[in-house]
């Protein structure tokens, strides 16, 4: 799959380096190619970096790791995402996030031309999505959104890097619910004092 990370902080990076790993083409799309968060590490791993409306063009599949704040002003310097997936991984903490919006999938899909807009990778910290595997098994990953031609890319990504079982958590109006999900990860982790060392896994009786 030929990917455009957009954003190279700690997800942003962390999820290129773990796609590139997994055999998929991976591109990030950068305001700067000369400088950005995280060049030099990124370099190591043999990740290259484009102009962001360079990096689309050449993506079928784009993953959006910037700030919930910056989420409108990236949305609309990807240029032409018509038929392209974009995968979500951004949230709303603490009230920060684009104005006027809820959630920042939303403000994706009002302004872009993508249809196959979904959330994942939004759930957990970024050191999981480095190495989520728990006890000898992958902790789970959560997805929302319409598109299930963009559910399904997402899960299958999130199974390459090593995540167990991927739930839907349903279509476009569960965008704040999985945000949800989201803050209350952070909360335990963080504000709770439960350490970023944690994951959630859905288990059954039978």
């Amino acid at each position: 799959m030929k990917i455009a990370i957009i954003g190279t902080g700690n997800v942003g990076g962390t999820l290129a380096k773990a796609f590139n790993s997994a055999g998929h083409t991976v591109i990030l799309g950068v305001r700067n190619p000369d400088s950005y968060k995280g060049k030099e590490t990124l370099e190591a791993a043999g990740l290259k970096a484009l102009e962001i409306h360079r990096a689309v063009e050449g993506a079928d599949l784009l993953v959006l790791a910037t700030p919930a704040t910056s989420a409108i002003e990236v949305a609309k310097s990807l240029g032409d995402t018509t038929g392209k997936i974009i995968i979500d991984t951004m949230n709303v903490v603490m009230g920060r996030g684009p104005e006027g919006y809820s959630n920042t999938t939303d403000a994706i899909l009002s302004n872009t031309t993508a249809t196959d807009v979904v959330k994942c990778f939004n759930t957990t910290g970024f050191e999981n999505m480095a190495d989520p595997v728990y006890q000898g098994k992958g902790i789970d990953m959560f997805v929302a959104g319409s598109s299930d031609r963009g559910k399904k890319a997402a899960s299958q990504l999130a199974r390459d890097i090593g995540f167990g079982a991927v739930h839907d958590m349903g279509g476009n109006d569960k965008f704040f619910l999985i945000e949800q999900l989201a803050n209350a990860w952070i909360n335990l982790a963080i504000f709770q004092g439960e350490g970023r060392d944690m994951a959630f896994r859905l288990v059954r009786r039978s």
